[in-house]
């Protein structure tokens, strides 16, 4: 029970974090667990036994969910999507998405065209 307590309090922070206008800074291991109140390898190792994903898995996945998203329902380019996103270099964004998906940005907006 605690666990999943300590699961939705992180989802909850992840969520803040990227529903954010604008997204300032990357997120942490660190600076999430210091915000929950536990050790960063607590939380490492809660979400792996939990999720089987790693922490940066799992925020990739939220990352390409958002990019997705904002993909398909406004205009803005690859590089703002990476911006808004964290990201301080868009061929970073462009690389993890396209390792994700299969496909780069500009291919996955134009299979809504």
């Amino acid at each position: 029970m605690i666990k999943l307590d300590l699961l939705s309090k992180f989802e909850n922070k992840l969520a803040d974090h990227f529903d954010k206008e604008s997204v300032t800074g990357s997120i942490t291991v660190s600076n999430l667990a210091e915000k929950l109140n536990v050790s960063a390898s607590y939380l490492s190792d809660m979400l792996r036994a939990t999720t089987g994903q790693n922490m940066q898995q799992h925020i990739h996945n939220i990352l390409i969910y958002k990019a997705k998203d904002i993909l398909a329902n406004t205009n803005l380019s690859a590089s703002e999507i990476a911006f808004s996103l964290g990201f301080e270099f868009p061929q970073f964004f462009n690389k993890l998405f396209k390792n994700k998906t299969s496909r780069s940005p500009l291919e996955y907006r134009q299979s809504f065209n």
